[in-house]
């Protein structure tokens, strides 16, 4: 059973102001003008990037995340940004009170005047506010304290949290102020209540990180202004989070030069190309059936893998436990670091490092053929620019690519070829 609010006769959706000649049904495609969305820069690059170039204007956005991640931090962070000249931007605590978050802000380095605080749960008395202060931007904190009076069911429900999302995304389509709303999450990682509310926004960002870690990474799910792909580093520090414009030079920061199982991987995050650490270890096996655990990848690419250089190179992985690692935390899922668990799980098990200069990528097929990956240059330029000397690619990417100053380039067209080369 779901508890729903009888609609009242005349309301919905309000429409916009993009008729053609005051006609009202559909439009044919032509006749409708196209224009760019108007954008507002927060002046935080990793934030702007993710979200496609800043924050558009009348546009609702998710922000998920564990409990302490930082989801308030960021956007008390970058809400005085929005703000304008005289403008004011509005934050609505139905978790903290207002001397909390005082606190906060003055830790943070935050003083800014144009920032209001309302400690609000009420979903009628937040927008009546909002459409009295018209502010630059708003920010709900956090959807599942936030109820509507139209609705008799507890705060958090899902009747509640989808009706709240669908309120405030109208006020955003009418009034064109930016809205963000901050979602818990469940124990299995997605935001409580619901993907329901997935589909009434428009941006759906993830702020993920281990709290043993001092990086936090905010992924964009869904992105109705620009790519899902992009991701924003961040370090969180004692006066907040700060930019890492250099992620490579981040994940690479603690590498050691001469250890076995350890490889750099060309790895792209959208646009952004990212070098990371690849680590295996492979050990003989105390039990009847050998472990394969992966951590920062998926474990049946990693067992698929290990079947193809069992099969194709005669190796003896059998009676190992194998065990892979992306060093910092970082989850890929892209094929471009066959190659480089290949190279890992290798050096392990012969026991003989790899070239602490050489990186590595490519896709491994069941036949142990090297297949090519896309956007091979730009990976290769972010190497060259982090001071490798020599890279492994799939023979199928070398043939257009330009000549890299300072960086040599080595084609592999199979698992075998590429393994003769790194260890020879």
């Amino acid at each position: 059973m779901q508890e729903e609010r009888t609609p009242e006769i005349g309301k919905g959706r309000p429409r916009g102001p993009d008729l053609v000649d005051g006609r009202k049904g559909p439009l044919p495609l032509a006749a409708i003008e196209s224009s760019e969305e108007m954008r507002l820069l927060t002046k935080v690059g990793e934030f702007d990037r993710v979200l496609g170039g800043g924050v558009v204007t009348g546009s609702v956005t998710l922000v998920g995340g564990d409990p302490g991640i930082g989801k308030t931090t960021l956007l008390l962070q970058i809400l005085p940004q929005l703000a304008d000249g005289s403008e004011q931007v509005l934050y609505v605590s139905g978790e903290e009170s207002p001397r909390q978050i005082k606190m906060r802000c003055e830790r943070l380095g935050i003083q800014s005047h144009a920032l209001l605080i309302l400690p609000e749960t009420n979903l009628e008395e937040i927008l009546k506010t909002a459409s009295e202060t018209a502010p630059a931007a708003l920010v709900i904190d956090s959807i599942q304290t936030t109820f509507s009076s139209h609705l008799t069911s507890a705060p958090g429900s899902v009747s509640q949290v989808q009706e709240v999302a669908a309120q405030v995304m109208f006020f955003a389509k009418r009034s064109g102020t930016p809205a963000f709303l901050i979602g818990h999450v469940t124990k299995d990682g997605a935001i409580a209540g619901p993907r329901t509310l997935e589909h009434i926004v428009d941006t759906v960002l993830y702020f993920e990180g281990e709290k043993g870690h001092a990086y936090r990474i905010l992924r964009a799910v869904k992105n109705r202004f620009g790519s899902t792909n992009e991701i924003g580093v961040f370090e969180m520090t004692d006066a907040g989070l700060q930019e890492v414009s250099n992620p490579s030079a981040w994940f690479l920061s603690e590498r050691p030069q001469k250890a076995t199982g350890s490889v750099v991987v060309a790895s792209l995050e959208g646009t952004r190309p990212i070098l990371v650490e690849l680590q295996a270890l492979v050990s003989p096996t105390t039990f009847a059936m050998p472990r394969r655990m992966a951590n920062g990848v998926e474990a049946n690419r990693v067992a698929l893998l290990v079947a193809v250089m069992e099969k194709r190179m005669g190796l003896n992985l059998a009676g190992q436990d194998i065990y892979v690692n992306v060093v910092g935390g970082l989850q890929i899922d892209e094929p471009a670091l066959d190659l480089g668990i290949v190279a890992a799980v290798t050096s392990s098990l012969r026991n003989r490092p790899i070239a602490p200069t050489t990186v590595v990528f490519g896709e491994v097929g069941l036949g142990g053929e090297v297949r090519a990956v896309g956007q091979a240059e730009i990976r290769l330029r972010e190497a060259a620019k982090m001071g490798f000397q020599r890279c492994l690619l799939p023979e199928r990417n070398i043939l257009k690519m330009p000549p890299i100053e300072s960086l040599e380039l080595l084609g592999v067209s199979e698992v075998g070829e590429a393994l003769h080369a790194i260890f020879s």
